[in-house]
């Protein structure tokens, strides 16, 4: 398929209805369509979640990071299919062998990293990797579904 450079906030905005505070990704790079993407995602001190986990000690919950994950493979896949998806849901089917190996904290720059390993019809399955500084923080199997409406 086609490759592009980069999706900015504003784009991915159009193409997924996550709105603050639970929006996780602020832009895609390497994208190729229909296959992979690198999602950008700025971990900030402001962000609400730090303030009870864990007070004195921000850690970004892992959950959060899988979900960081997912909303840029759900960017992928509405790039891919084109503006008839543009805001639609994409429900979580499956987490599978989720695997935490470092703490991510404010002031870290996440690198999601989603590869489509499977796609029929609305179902799509993704491999995601997150990377802090080039060392793996967590990784995950995942498949989602495009609601109709």
């Amino acid at each position: 398929m086609v490759a592009t450079d980069v999706i900015d906030i504003q784009r991915i905005l159009t193409m997924i209805p996550h709105r603050y505070p639970i929006l996780l990704v602020d832009r895609l790079e390497d994208v190729e369509l229909g296959e992979s993407a690198v999602g950008i995602k700025n971990v900030t001190f402001n962000e609400p979640h730090f303030q009870g986990h864990f007070p004195g000690a921000p850690v970004m919950p892992g959950v959060l990071i899988i979900e960081a994950m997912a909303q840029t493979a759900a960017a992928l896949v509405v790039a891919t299919l084109g503006e008839e998806a543009e805001g639609k849901l994409v429900y979580f089917m499956t987490i599978d062998e989720a695997r935490f190996r470092r703490q991510v904290v404010p002031g870290d720059q996440l690198k999601l990293h989603v590869q489509k390993t499977r796609a029929r019809s609305k179902v799509w399955k993704f491999e995601g990797k997150a990377y802090v500084d080039g060392q793996l923080a967590a990784e995950a199997q995942f498949g989602a579904m495009i609601a109709d409406s």
